[in-house]
């Protein structure tokens, strides 16, 4: 685990500092949540605004579910919260990184360590499940 280098911010109100983060059309921007005991990449998903005021209000990830329509508390169902250590905004301005440490280290709805456990398998021409719970 990292030394946290972000702390919750009560009552922060949307302002100029949101213009550094280029949102799409749909009004949102990728999110890469990865793990700061490991560095391993957990996740992907998408904020709006109001899911990043959150965040950094909260201290714990709130992400926009596109399929849902609406604000995702990450683990408000599971109990699989994430809490935010860091944010940082890639250099174009159109990705956001969290590191965060991941509750029960499991950050996939699949009940895995990472979504991202896919490989490609060049010999198979297939993707291969790496990581079978």
């Amino acid at each position: 685990m990292t030394n946290a280098k972000f702390t919750k911010t009560v009552g922060l109100e949307p302002g100029p500092w949101l213009e550094r983060i280029v949102w799409n059309e749909q009004g949102l921007v990728p999110v890469i949540a990865q793990e700061a005991s490991s560095g391993d990449v957990l996740m992907m998903a998408w904020m709006n605004q109001a899911s990043l005021l959150q965040t950094l209000q909260k201290g714990e990830a709130v992400y926009w579910s596109r399929s849902r329509n609406k604000l995702w508390h990450k683990g408000e169902e599971s109990g699989h919260t994430q809490t935010v250590r860091e944010i940082r905004l890639d250099c174009d301005g159109d990705t956001l990184l969290l590191i965060v440490d991941q509750k029960d280290g499991i950050a996939c709805h699949t009940g895995r360590h990472s979504c991202f456990f896919n490989e490609w398998d060049s010999a198979a021409s297939n993707w291969v499940d790496t990581m079978k719970p």
